[in-house]
């Protein structure tokens, strides 16, 4: 939940800041750096990730169904919104989708792809909305894991989750899918987190 806020006032920050004086081409160069930071960030908590030894050595090669399940399910509901949307076409929304709950990551890449193609409004309107679609998957995920679960069955949470089934949502899973997901949550938060920056950056390129 902090992380959620320190993400928000960041953003309200970065906008009254852009408001305030013009930054001409320093600014695009700092969101590459940080994009770059960001795309470092997820080999390193992949690496330094002692329980993926511990599922990478117990693996069944159904758990791979589950991440490419998620991502499919994800990219076919992106693209069933796009009818809804009209401002952005089904490659723009499958984008979005594209993040897998990986907000941070996914709207600073999608401000930086589009942003050649349709301009700076554009592309941090697309960038904002991939942050509120993909904070607010993680927050369902989160609080409403137990009626997913009831609902849906037990590996239902863990797909909702996206990349947060092997971190924040973890926890959750445990709760109401049982310790035995836990390899299968950890195997599908890698996958898709691998995923989101090649999906996110065929969609914006398409």
């Amino acid at each position: 939940m902090k992380s959620n806020i320190a993400i928000l006032a960041s953003f309200g920050a970065g906008c009254a800041i852009g408001l305030c004086g013009e930054f001409g081409s320093g600014i695009h160069d700092l969101s590459l750096y940080i994009l770059y930071a960001l795309i470092l960030q997820v080999g390193l908590n992949i690496g330094r990730n002692n329980e993926v030894k511990q599922a990478l050595t117990h693996l069944d090669m159904h758990v791979f169904a589950i991440p490419l399940a998620t991502i499919a399910g994800t990219l076919l509901f992106s693209a069933v919104a796009s009818i809804l949307l009209a401002q952005w076409s089904v490659f723009d929304c499958m984008a979005v989708g594209s993040g897998l709950s990986y907000y941070s990551l996914t709207s600073v890449l999608i401000t930086q792809l589009k942003e050649p193609s349709v301009g700076i409004q554009l592309a941090t309107e697309l960038g904002t909305i991939a942050l509120l679609a993909n904070m607010v998957r993680e927050m369902v995920a989160l609080f409403g894991s137990g009626l997913i679960s009831r609902y849906f069955g037990k590996l239902a949470p863990i797909s909702a989750a996206g990349v947060n089934s092997m971190d924040i949502i973890l926890p959750s899973i445990i709760r109401y899918s049982g310790k035995e997901m836990i390899p299968v949550a950890i195997i599908h938060g890698i996958i898709t987190d691998i995923s989101v920056p090649l999906l996110v950056s065929f969609f914006c390129n398409l």
